[in-house]
C-alpha cells in the first residue's frame, strides 16, 4: 500500500480525461428577446427532436388551436436550419403578457427552460410566460 499513494492522485486525472464528458450539460440559451424588426425570437434546444412547435395563448396560435384556421398541424412550427438542434421561430407579438410552451414531436408539452419567468398552467405544472413592452 506504500507504493500506491501516486495512484491516488492520478486516478481522478484518469476518470476525468477518459470516461467523462460534459456532452450532458445543456447549452443555455437566452429567454425570448424582442428582435430589431418587431418580432420576438423564441429558441428550444432539441438536438434529437423531429419537430418543435411553439404554442401559446395570443389569438393566431390560441394553444395550437389555430390549426383549425390555417388547415394545417404544424401551427407554431420552429425550424433548425444549421442542424445544430437549436429551434427557433421568431413571432409578430404586440405589447402584452403571453403564456407559453414548447410541443417536442407532437406530444411533449415542455416549459422554457431558459426563462425564469412562469405561471401555473392548472394542470400541475408551468406555462413560461413573455411580456413584451
Amino acid at each position: 500500500m506504500r507504493g500506491r499513494w501516486w495512484l491516488a492522485l492520478i486516478l481522478p486525472v484518469l476518470i476525468l480525461e477518459v470516461g467523462c464528458s460534459l456532452n450532458f450539460i445543456k447549452r443555455r440559451l437566452p429567454p425570448p428577446t424582442r428582435q430589431g424588426d418587431g418580432t420576438v425570437l423564441f429558441r428550444y434546444d432539441a438536438p434529437s427532436a423531429r419537430v418543435v412547435q411553439l404554442a401559446g395563448e395570443w389569438p393566431a396560435n390560441d394553444w395550437l388551436r389555430g390549426q383549425a384556421q390555417t388547415g394545417s398541424y404544424l401551427v407554431g412550427l420552429l425550424e433548425d436550419p444549421d442542424g445544430d438542434g437549436v429551434w427557433e421561430r421568431r413571432e409578430p407579438l404586440p405589447p402584452g403578457r403571453y403564456q407559453y410552451k414548447f410541443v417536442i414531436d407532437e406530444q411533449n408539452w415542455k416549459e422554457d427552460p431558459n426563462n425564469p419567468q412562469r405561471v401555473d398552467d392548472g394542470y400541475g405544472g408551468f406555462n413560461s410566460l413573455v411580456i413584451i413592452d
